[in-house]
């Protein structure tokens, strides 16, 4: 490392600039303001709101703190350029007397005294990481010293809104105690969860804030009155994640470990299935509660107040100005619960009539009927994919956009232009104990057959290992879609006295479906469009298991990025000649 200071510059460092994760503590910030000009995107520079080191030592090296940097293209859409050059600069006078810096490995910077230029490429859509620095305190400065890095940055192709961070000597360390959950739970199971931390910093905590974050499938019964709730439960795309911040009163002394009064209670619900728990420390303040939130909307608890209590003697600390976590690394832990549990996945599907040239739509899908909601947290993987063939003498003429052309047999269709024999719609990584898909199609009448068949079924995404592990119910996992069909004839709302299989498997390779262009759409159970979860097709929740206290804005990457779940509308009534 090359300390970088109003007394020491950075030398240039070789490479390229790598896309590297947030801390998990890190605080995204950063807001879009108007571009310049009307054809180019705004792209919002980011990182940690606060950064705190450690203090210069009396003897030896000092410690290192690293600190991630993104940039986000909160309005792009997939399919821009990689191309574009950018430059992201890095000014570093803020930090004369406070903290030295250097650009991290690999990074392809130009260095002139206090600051630095590193070079990038890609106007790209999403949240990415775009460097690092590496600061260690100043020789000769004090606990409580404070200091700014300003980060800005400069396209042909796009303007940029600034960034500043603060960077303070000394903190404290919070440090979360990983409880032992027992992670094989039964519907209606309890656990107590006396969460534990320790403040190994180098001054007091005054408050400190509690986050929580559960999925569906997970409960905590009581609503505390100094804890404020969300749930993310609305739209196409709500998970029914619940977040909780708890601001916690006291001085939390440095040396000391804390426990809750009163341990938390996790139950799992009768719609757990694959869930994940979140609980994280840090340092409380405005500031901080307002980054958490990211403008989503809270409601406060309504029962007692929730504090922490002294597990161990404390020692004395002195308090100084407050700052960010010295190790924010080790705030927080996640822990996951495989629940005993089923989910009914029922297929539906058509019954619709026409002249041989004219066009129909069909309603097509399947749904949700508990109890479990099914979500594929960490992999992010597509839960399951509704496998359509088209029924004979007919063609497709429009699809949902989630959905792929296959071949005959369920194969990789290089064409996804053309009209195909067969179609395959991946569900995002999560499906709701009350979603599904609602697909709407239309396809023209080439020759009208009496009764022709389409087979509909929902089916795991690869076709070599169809079965739902978690469905209890096979038969229904497959329905037709009929055309011009008599009376008497196949039941579209359900199997007909088939195995409820889907269709015989291909012998060759069969692509996962989880990679599937184009973006997600449903229908409202009357048939109108409307998006269903995830762009790509059901591959849109990787890195679920990362951290981020708020399903909004920027706090989303943190954590992972993390979960993109969905709700489809209820299927309409059965449908009857």
């Amino acid at each position: 490392m090359t300390p970088c200071s109003p007394r020491s510059a950075l030398h240039r460092a070789a490479g390229s600039l790598a896309a590297t994760g947030l801390l998990a503590a890190a605080t995204l910030a950063g807001t879009a303001a108007p571009a310049h000009a009307a054809d180019l995107p705004v792209l919002v520079l980011g990182g940690p709101a606060e950064t705190a080191l450690y203090p210069y030592p009396r003897s030896g090296e000092p410690e290192r703190s690293t600190v991630g940097f993104t940039v986000d293209n909160p309005g792009g859409e997939e399919g821009e350029d990689d191309e574009t050059e950018f430059t992201v600069t890095f000014d570093l006078s803020g930090l004369a007397g406070v903290a030295d810096a250097a650009v991290g490995e690999n990074a392809d910077c130009e260095v002139t005294g206090a600051k630095a230029v590193c070079t990038d490429r890609g106007i790209r859509s999403g949240l990415r990481g775009i460097g690092d620095l590496l600061l260690t305190a100043a020789e000769g400065s004090e606990e409580g010293d404070t200091g700014t890095i300003t980060v800005t940055g400069r396209s042909k192709g796009a303007t940029f809104t600034p960034f500043t961070t603060e960077v303070t000597v000394g903190g404290p360390d919070l440090v979360m105690e990983e409880l032992p959950f027992k992670e094989r739970t039964k519907p209606g199971d309890k656990q107590q969860a006396p969460i534990t931390f320790t403040n190994r910093g180098t001054r007091d905590a005054e408050g400190v804030l509690l986050g929580l974050v559960y999925s569906r499938g997970l409960d905590i019964p009581e609503r505390y009155s100094n804890c404020a709730y969300t749930e993310d439960d609305t739209g196409p795309r709500g998970s029914g994640r619940t977040t909780v911040l708890c601001s916690v009163p006291g001085s939390f002394e440095v040396g000391a470990t804390y426990t809750l009064e009163t341990p938390l209670t996790i139950e799992a619900t009768t719609r757990a299935y694959q869930d994940t728990f979140v609980y994280s420390i840090h340092e409380d303040s405005a500031d901080r509660r307002g980054d958490r939130r990211a403008g989503a909307p809270f409601e406060r608890g309504g029962g007692s107040v929730l504090r922490a209590v002294p597990a161990k003697a404390p020692k004395t600390g002195a308090a100084v100005a407050r700052g960010g976590d010295l190790a924010p690394w080790d705030n927080q832990h996640e822990a996951d619960f495989r629940t005993e549990n089923t989910a009914d996945f029922v297929a539906y599907g058509d019954r619709v009539s026409g002249a041989e040239g004219s066009t129909v739509k069909a309603d097509l899908g399947f749904r949700n009927e508990g109890p479990a909601w099914i979500g594929h947290l960490r992999s992010g993987e597509a839960v399951a994919t509704l496998d359509f063939t088209v029924p004979r003498g007919a063609t497709v003429t429009a699809k949902p956009g989630l959905c792929r052309a296959a071949t005959a047999a369920g194969g990789h269709r290089e064409d996804q232009t053309s009209p195909a024999p067969r179609y395959l719609c991946p569900t995002t990584a999560a499906v709701r104990d009350d979603g599904g898909l609602d697909l709407p199609f239309e396809l023209r009448i080439d020759e009208a057959l009496v009764g022709a068949e389409g087979a509909v079924t929902v089916r795991a995404p690869w076709l070599q290992n169809p079965k739902l592990p978690f469905d209890p119910e096979p038969a229904n996992n497959t329905a037709y879609l009929v055309l011009n069909g008599e009376s008497g004839g196949s039941d579209p709302g359900g199997p007909t006295g088939g195995s409820g299989q889907p269709p015989t498997p291909a012998p060759d390779p069969v692509e996962s479906p989880s990679g599937a262009p184009g973006p997600s759409a449903s229908t409202t159970p009357g048939g109108s469009a409307g998006t269903a979860g995830g762009s790509g097709g059901g591959g849109g929740l990787a890195a679920t298991g990362s951290s981020a206290l708020i399903a909004s804005g920027a706090a989303t990457a943190a954590l992972a990025a993390g979960l993109v779940l969905f709700t489809a509308a209820r299927r309409r009534a059965a449908r009857h000649d």
